[in-house]
């Protein structure tokens, strides 16, 4: 018997995930796994992940963790000693107040996004996504049965949204305005008074939400300020969830730490969402965050200093690098490229180079070189590059960059 046909022939599937895409990061590291498999040396710049340690008393607190056999299930929401240690920076760096009650800890900020979006979003609700924008928030939207709004915001804009831009995009369906400072994928990041334009905007609307990915907040260059809308705009504070984690500024990434505050009815419903999916996120990971929250932050100065130093080499090269030009980033480590001279060349070997997802492509196979199309963000005619990468690695990549577009 034949067990061969699709399942998505008769409708087995959930109309919503076969609308959704898969993480286009995620697909070209995969890409570039496959050709360094198949023996070719590749450089990844596709994924954003820090190339440093944790700090060592992170290390030690995981350790003690697990040495006191700390294994057992907790709280939903997290830990409430993490979730006091939460509430502690946030009053420490913003001036914000909650309680612990109004705090989820989640597996990543990744699940507390797709938490709230789950818990509020309802078929034919709207979110307000100014693009480019990392890869996951539309297909969230998607996934929890809502309509991405994606507002292009060119370099012209400096990659930022504008209060006349954001005034068109709001219709009386809109449920939430969706921001991301400093910004993955161009490293943008929203002044006080950008974001003081935005408030004003949504003053007029009162329905739409503000969803505030604060995740880069620690990673800016040349004394650029934070802000935060819940902080800089208290009487929106209210309709305001503002997300953070331990992933990018202590390089904890696979540690699986996010969290959200806000509203306190709203953390609860995310709450009752998480407790159907994955109850809680790593007991040991959950110890290592409160040490990382509450411990020293001196490390931070030298991981910054790197990030700096190697996004000036960046941009360096790509000024020296025929056809490519960039805008500084202020912040976050990625580098927003701008590819579009050499879109419709052929390149060395005469294939016609249309898109950026041939350019990203021409440069993974023959260069050994993995970005990210900027189409995947909503921008097309640009690649991002991560230069959370080794200094040797990034050296290479950029040299080797420079000859493939130089053979144009």
């Amino acid at each position: 018997m034949d067990h061969s046909s699709s399942s998505q022939d008769n409708g087995f599937f959930a109309q919503r995930v076969l609308s959704a895409k898969p993480s286009a990061t995620k697909e070209m590291t995969r890409l570039a796994n496959q050709l360094r498999r198949e023996g070719r040396d590749v450089i990844t710049l596709s994924q954003g992940e820090p190339d440093f340690a944790p700090p060592q008393h992170v290390l030690d607190a995981a350790k003690k963790a697990i040495d006191e056999n700390k294994s057992y299930y907790t709280e939903v929401a997290g830990l409430l000693a993490l979730r006091e240690a939460v509430s502690r920076q946030f009053e420490r760096d913003y001036g914000l107040v909650y309680s612990p009650d109004q705090i989820q800890v989640g597996c990543g900020a990744k699940q507390t996004l797709y938490n709230a979006l789950q818990t509020t979003v309802q078929a034919g609700d709207e979110v307000v996504i100014p693009v480019p924008a990392w890869v996951s928030y539309s297909e969230m939207v998607v996934l929890a049965g809502g309509k991405p709004v994606l507002v292009r915001c060119g370099a012209d804009t400096g990659f930022k949204l504008t209060p006349e831009q954001l005034e068109d995009a709001i219709t009386p369906k809109t449920k939430w305005l969706m921001l991301n400072s400093p910004s993955n994928p161009s490293g943008a990041v929203y002044s006080k008074q950008e974001l003081n334009a935005l408030a004003e905007v949504l003053r007029r609307h009162p329905h739409v939400w503000i969803m505030a990915d604060d995740i880069y907040e620690k990673i800016r260059y040349e004394d650029v300020a934070f802000s935060t809308p819940a902080a800089i705009a208290p009487d929106l504070a209210a309709r305001t969830l503002t997300i953070n984690g331990v992933s990018k500024a202590f390089a904890m990434t696979g540690w699986r730490v996010g969290y959200a505050a806000g509203p306190l009815e709203l953390i609860k419903a995310m709450n009752l969402v998480q407790s159907q999916a994955t109850s809680h996120t790593c007991t040991i990971s959950q110890y290592a965050a409160i040490a990382a929250l509450d411990g020293p932050m001196d490390f931070l100065g030298k991981f910054v200093s790197h990030y700096q130093r190697r996004r000036d080499n960046l941009l360096d090269s790509i000024a020296q690098t025929p056809g490519l030009s960039c805008l500084k980033p202020d912040g976050a480590f990625y580098a927003l490229i701008d590819c579009q001279a050499l879109l419709g060349q052929r390149n060395a070997i005469g294939q016609l180079i249309a898109t950026d997802q041939d350019f990203a492509l021409y440069l993974l196979r023959e260069a050994g070189v993995a970005g990210v199309p900027g189409s995947a963000f909503g921008l097309p005619g640009y690649l991002r590059l991560s230069y959370a990468a080794s200094d040797s690695d990034l050296e290479a990549a950029l040299s080797r960059i420079k000859t493939a577009c130089e053979s144009f």
